[in-house]
C-alpha cells in the first residue's frame, strides 16, 4: 500500500532541511504570537506542496544533493505558507471550529486574531522571500496568490446565484487548488536550474495532480468522515461540487430548480441534506466524478513519462496514486 511516508522516503534529508529552515524563520519574541505560530505550523497536515517542490527539484537536479539546498527550501516554504494562510482565512470565512481534526485558529483565538495570524504568516513569508534575493522564485510563486482569491470569490458568487456550471467548477478548482500545486512542481524544477521546457512540464503535471486532488476532496465529502469535517458539509454550506453538478446537469429545468431549492434548505434541514446526498449516490454523481478525477491522474502520470527513471519520478507517480486513493 502506498503511504505518504513511503513517498517521502527518497527525499527525507531534503525535507528535514526544509523543516529546519521553517523552524528558523517562523519564530517571534511575543509569547502569544509564538504560540499561535507553533499551533498553525503543527496543523499543516501531510505537506503535499513542499513534498512536491522537493521531489520535483530532486528529479530535475543536475547533481546529487542539490534538492537539499536553501533555494529549494525557500521555494517549499513560499508555497506552503501561502497555502497555510489560505486555510486560516478559509476557516474564518466558514466559521469552522476544526481543521484536520484539530481546533482551528478561528476556534482557538477567535476570528480577528486568526485573520491577523494569517496576515502575519503571509507578510513574513514575502519578507523572507524578498530578503533572500531569489526574485525569480518569489515572482513565480507569489504571483499565484491573487489566483487563489479569485477562485474563492468566483465560488462564493456561483453559490449565491446558484449558477454553477461544469466550466465554472473546473475554473474554480483550478484557481483554488491546482494552480498552487502547479507552481509547487514548477518551482522545484526552477530552483535547481531546470530548462524552461522542464519547468513548464512540471507545472502542467502539478496542475493535473491538483485538479485530481480537489475532485477527490469533493468526493470525500460524500464518502468519508475522515477528512476532519462532517460528511456532506459542502451541501450544508450550499456548495455545488462535481458530484452534485452531475445530477444537476442531467435534470430538466424544472427539476433543477427544485433541486437547487432543496440545496438552499440544506443550511438548516438535515432531511434535505440526506435527500440530496442520496440523489448524488443514486444518480451516478460519484461515479462520474471519480472518472473525471482518474482522467486528471492519468494526465499527470503521462507527463512524468518525459523524465528519466529515478526514485524521485517513481515517488511522484506514487503521489498520483496516493491522491486518487486517499481517504482524508
Amino acid at each position: 500500500m502506498i503511504t505518504i511516508d513511503s513517498i517521502r522516503e527518497p527525499v527525507l534529508k531534503e525535507l528535514e532541511a526544509y523543516e529546519a529552515f521553517i523552524e528558523r524563520q517562523f519564530t517571534s519574541d511575543g509569547e502569544l504570537l509564538n504560540t499561535m505560530l507553533h499551533e498553525a505550523l503543527a496543523a499543516r497536515g501531510k505537506g503535499i506542496r513542499p513534498l512536491l517542490v522537493v521531489l520535483s527539484a530532486a528529479m530535475n537536479a543536475r547533481s546529487r544533493g542539490a534538492a537539499g539546498g536553501q533555494r529549494v527550501s525557500l521555494a517549499a516554504m513560499l508555497v506552503e505558507m501561502i497555502h497555510l494562510t489560505s486555510l486560516i482565512h478559509d476557516d474564518v470565512i466558514d466559521e469552522s471550529d476544526t481543521r484536520r481534526g484539530r481546533p482551528s485558529a478561528n476556534a482557538l483565538w477567535q476570528s480577528h486574531k486568526a485573520v491577523l495570524l494569517g496576515d502575519y504568516i503571509l507578510a513574513r513569508n514575502l519578507s523572507i522571500g524578498l530578503e533572500s534575493g531569489q526574485f525569480d522564485l518569489v515572482s513565480h510563486i507569489c504571483g499565484r496568490m491573487a489566483t487563489l482569491a479569485e477562485g474563492e470569490i468566483l465560488q462564493s458568487d456561483c453559490a449565491a446565484r446558484h449558477s454553477m456550471t461544469r466550466s465554472s467548477y473546473l475554473d474554480i478548482i483550478y484557481k483554488k487548488t491546482a494552480s498552487l500545486l502547479g507552481v509547487s512542481a514548477s518551482a522545484g524544477a526552477m530552483a535547481v536550474g531546470a530548462t524552461r521546457d522542464k519547468v513548464t512540464t512540471m507545472r502542467r503535471f502539478g496542475e493535473a495532480l491538483g485538479m485530481a486532488f480537489q475532485v477527490r476532496d469533493d468526493l470525500l465529502d460524500y464518502t468519508s468522515s475522515e477528512t476532519g469535517k462532517p460528511m456532506y458539509n459542502d451541501l450544508r454550506e450550499g456548495k455545488i461540487t462535481l458530484p452534485l453538478l452531475v445530477v444537476l446537469e442531467r435534470a430538466d429545468e424544472e427539476r433543477r430548480a427544485a433541486l437547487l431549492e432543496r440545496l438552499q434548505a440544506c443550511r438548516t434541514d438535515e432531511g434535505a441534506v440526506e435527500e440530496l446526498a442520496c440523489l448524488v449516490r443514486d444518480g451516478e454523481g460519484l461515479v462520474e466524478a471519480e472518472a473525471v478525477m482518474q482522467g486528471y491522474v492519468a494526465r499527470a502520470v503521462q507527463l512524468l513519462a518525459e523524465f528519466d527513471d529515478s526514485p524521485y519520478r517513481t515517488a511522484l507517480v506514487h503521489l498520483c496514486s496516493f491522491v486518487a486513493e486517499r481517504s482524508r
